[in-house]
């Protein structure tokens, strides 16, 4: 296919535009999801939104469509509608080149950056006077910034594709994430004894006491290469002449050794029931999975197909390890292979989020290669 023309490229910033300026964070994308809704509808394609809002929490359920390709082979490209909650007013300006929010505030090129290039593409392949060489099916998930939820409750066994591809890892255009790792949440209530802190504390049994002996014995951080833990909430007391009867300790292990991260979690369990144990304190956990990570093997299809893409279009590909996770795990973990691309993005779910022009125009470029290049994947020899 043709590279994009200036039209088309007036046509994506105006878009993208548009998607930042509709707040979606995490759970509220009813009113993005009707608008991309209207966009794919509008190019007379049909949309059917799931019914996975009850499992996900959110006002909105995940949309599937489908462009036709001229044989039977398909691939799937997904973004999100969601985005982490924004603090300010979403106002999207272009400064020197870079859209930005004119606001104190995330932008929401994480993700409404692949959003906006995936309708682009769908406008360029439904224009066209015949149909794409491989079929398309566009997916666009609710609630990934909450570990996945909405992709993790899709039902991919709806799906025709040999493999798909998101676009959501903010680095420079050319990165592709090869690895993800599986991660575990811990939550942990302690209950202790109230008493008055400076009459009688002999007899209190502090959980907040019994909490800082399990952190103090847990190993956090980065604990190797492929291995990361960390506490990040705590929380309990309510005044300080009480001994405190309840703490709350939230705490995750990511590893892209997936037996590494059980493991980890185990040790993390196991300084919690030691400490609660020794300060006489009730001990109420419990533990999810909340994704499964994945390696991609060096010959596998999909990788291929990206790297030839972006070749294409003037990157030379760099495969990154990624400590976090994207749609993309969802999909492995049911058996769709699927890859990570860089989007270009920067400072992504930071007030200062942003992305150059030049960056979204690109990204478009290399879905519009992608498309080529799968087609010579999944052609028959």
């Amino acid at each position: 296919m043709s590279r994009a023309g200036e039209a088309e490229r007036e046509r994506l910033h105006e878009t993208f535009a548009a998607l930042c300026r509709i707040e979606s964070p995490s759970g509220h994308e009813r009113s993005c999801a009707d608008w991309v809704a209207a966009e794919l509808e509008g190019l007379g394609l049909e949309v059917r939104e799931d019914s996975t809002t009850t499992a996900t929490g959110s006002d909105a359920g995940n949309l599937l469509s489908r462009i036709a390709g001229r044989g039977e082979a398909s691939i799937l490209l997904c973004a999100h509608l969601d985005t982490v909650p924004p603090v300010a007013p979403i106002d999207p300006v272009l400064i020197e080149g870079h859209w930005e929010n004119a606001n104190e505030g995330i932008l929401g090129a994480d993700n409404k950056s692949a959003v906006a290039v995936i309708l682009a593409l769908a406008r360029r392949l439904t224009d066209a006077p015949e149909p794409p060489p491989v079929g398309i099916e566009i997916l666009f998930t609710v609630c990934e910034e909450v570990s996945l939820r909405g992709s993790r409750e899709f039902d991919t066994a709806s799906l025709r594709s040999a493999f798909g591809f998101v676009f959501d890892h903010a680095t420079p255009i050319g990165e592709v994430v090869v690895a993800s790792p599986t991660h575990y949440r811990s939550v942990a209530d302690l209950r202790g004894r109230a008493a008055h802190a400076g009459v009688r504390p002999e007899v209190g049994r502090s959980a907040i006491v019994a909490a800082a002996r399990a952190i103090a014995a847990m190993r956090l951080g980065r604990l190797d290469v492929e291995t990361t833990a960390n506490v990040g909430m705590i929380e309990g007391g309510n005044a300080i002449n009480v001994v405190p009867e309840h703490c709350r300790v939230e705490a995750e292990v990511r590893s892209l050794d997936g037996d590494r991260a059980a493991a980890v979690m185990t040790e993390t369990i196991d300084h919690l029931e030691d400490a609660a144990n020794a300060g006489e304190c009730d001990l109420d956990l419990t533990v999810e999975r909340m994704f499964e990570g994945y390696q991609t093997k060096a010959q596998a299809p999909q990788l291929l197909v990206a790297e030839r893409a972006l070749r294409a279009c003037g990157y030379e590909p760099v495969q990154i390890q990624s400590g976090g996770a994207s749609d993309a795990n969802s999909f492995e973990t049911a058996g769709l292979p699927c890859t990570n691309l860089a989007d270009g993005t920067e400072r992504n779910h930071e007030p200062g989020e942003r992305i150059s022009a030049a960056a979204l125009e690109s990204l478009l470029e290399v879905a519009i290669a992608l498309v080529d290049e799968a087609a010579r994947e999944l052609s028959p020899a």
